[in-house]
C-alpha cells in the first residue's frame, strides 16, 4: 500500500498516469485494435501522462513551496540552500508544507506581539521620563519666575525659594545620575568589582546611614533573630550597599509609623545566599506585583512622587542582581508588609 504522505512529484505523476494508460489500452482493444497495438497505447499514455503531470508539479505547485520556504526563510538563497530547495524541499506533502507555515506564522505572531508590547512599554517609558523631568523644571522655572518679578528683594521668601529651587535640582540631578546608570547597567558596560564581604554586616551599615531618616518615623532596622551567624557573599560591595539602600529607603518611605524593617540572610545550598528585606508597612497590591521593577513604575503616582525618588530605584536593584546572574523577587500583602528577597553567590575562598 502506498504511503498516505511524502509523495515526490515523480511519485504523484506514476500514481496518476498508471491509470490514465490503463484506461487508454482497455478503451482501444475494446474497439477491437489488437493487443500489441492496445499495450502500444497503454505505454505511451503513461510516458505522455507521466511527463506532463511531473512537469505540472515542478512548475505550478512546487516551484510555489519552493517561494514560500524563500519567504519563510528569508532572502536570496545561497548555492547550498538552492540545493536544499531543489533535491530536499520537493519530497516534502503539502500536509507538511502547511504545518510549516503555519508554525512559521505563529512564531512572527508571537513576534510581533513581543514589538508591540515593547512599543507599548517605550512609549510608557518616554510619558513618564517627561512627566519625570517636568515636574522638578517646572518647579524650578516657577521659583526663579517669581524671584524674577521681584521677590528676590523680598528677605522672607527669597532664601526659601532658593531653597526649594536647588531640592528640584538635586531631584533632577539625582533622576539623571540615576537614567545614566540604568543605561550602562542594561548595556553591560557596567563592570562588577567582587569580593568577599559579610551580608549582615553591610545590611548594618545601610541601615544606619538611614537611621536619620528612620528615626523621622519611628521605624526600627536589625537583623532578624536567628540571622546574625555571618554569611560571606561573593558580589561587587558598593553594588549591592545600593541595592540596600535602595529597598531599606523605600521599606522607610511606604512604612507605617512605629514599623520595623528585618534584614535576614540564608544558605540556601553550598553556592547560593538568600538575602531578604522585610517590612510591616501598607503593602503592595497584587494587581502591581508584576510591574515593580519596571521603570518609573509606580503603584500610587500620588503619594510615590510626594515620597520623592526618581522611579528608578527598584530596576536599578533589579539590574544590578542580574548583572551578577542572580535573582530578585518580591512577596507582599496590603496591611501586612512586603519582603523584597534576592540571592547571591557564595564567598569564594
Amino acid at each position: 500500500m502506498l504511503p498516505a504522505k511524502n509523495f515526490s512529484p515523480q511519485q504523484v505523476a506514476g500514481i496518476t498516469s498508471f491509470p490514465v494508460g490503463l484506461l487508454g489500452g482497455i478503451a482501444t482493444y475494446a474497439y477491437g485494435e489488437s493487443l500489441l497495438h492496445a499495450f502500444v497505447v497503454f505505454i505511451a499514455l503513461i510516458i505522455v501522462s507521466y511527463i506532463s503531470v511531473f512537469v505540472m508539479l515542478q512548475r505550478f505547485i512546487y516551484r510555489k513551496i519552493k517561494l514560500i520556504y524563500k519567504l519563510i526563510y528569508q532572502t536570496k538563497a545561497s548555492k547550498r540552500e538552492e540545493f536544499y530547495y531543489k533535491n530536499i524541499l520537493p519530497p516534502k506533502s503539502i500536509e507538511e508544507v502547511s504545518v510549516d507555515v503555519e508554525q512559521w506564522a505563529i512564531q512572527h505572531k508571537e513576534e510581533i506581539e513581543i514589538l508591540k508590547k515593547n512599543e507599548s512599554f517605550r512609549k510608557e517609558f518616554l510619558l513618564n521620563l517627561s512627566h519625570e523631568l517636568k515636574t522638578p523644571i517646572f518647579a524650578i522655572q516657577g521659583y526663579v519666575d517669581t524671584l524674577m518679578s521681584g521677590a528676590l528683594d523680598n528677605p522672607e521668601v527669597n532664601k526659601k525659594f532658593l531653597n526649594n529651587a536647588s531640592k528640584n535640582i538635586d531631584r533632577l540631578v539625582n533622576l539623571l545620575d540615576d537614567l545614566d546608570e540604568i543605561t550602562r547597567l542594561e548595556s553591560g558596560e557596567q563592570l562588577l568589582y567582587r569580593q568577599n564581604f559579610i551580608i549582615q554586616d553591610l545590611i548594618k551599615e545601610v541601615c544606619e546611614s538611614l537611621s536619620i531618616k528612620a528615626e523621622e518615623k519611628k521605624i526600627k532596622c536589625f537583623i532578624k533573630k536567628g540571622c546574625e551567624l555571618p554569611l560571606t557573599v561573593f558580589a561587587d560591595k558598593e553594588k549591592i550597599r545600593q541595592v540596600l539602600i535602595n529597598l531599606i529607603d523605600n521599606a522607610i518611605k511606604y512604612g507605617k509609623q512605629n514599623g520595623i524593617i528585618e534584614g535576614s540572610a540564608y544558605k540556601i545550598d553550598g553556592k547560593k545566599i538568600l538575602v531578604e528585606i522585610s517590612d510591616d508597612g501598607y503593602g503592595i497590591m497584587e494587581e502591581h506585583l508584576p510591574r515593580i521593577f519596571e521603570r518609573f513604575y509606580r503603584t500610587d503616582s500620588a503619594r510615590a512622587r510626594k515620597a520623592g525618588g526618581s522611579g528608578l530605584g527598584l530596576s536599578i536593584a533589579k539590574h544590578i542582581i542580574e548583572a551578577h546572574d542572580e535573582t530578585i523577587h518580591v512577596r507582599s500583602k496590603t496591611d501586612v508588609g512586603t519582603t523584597f528577597g534576592f540571592t547571591l553567590p557564595s564567598a569564594k575562598s
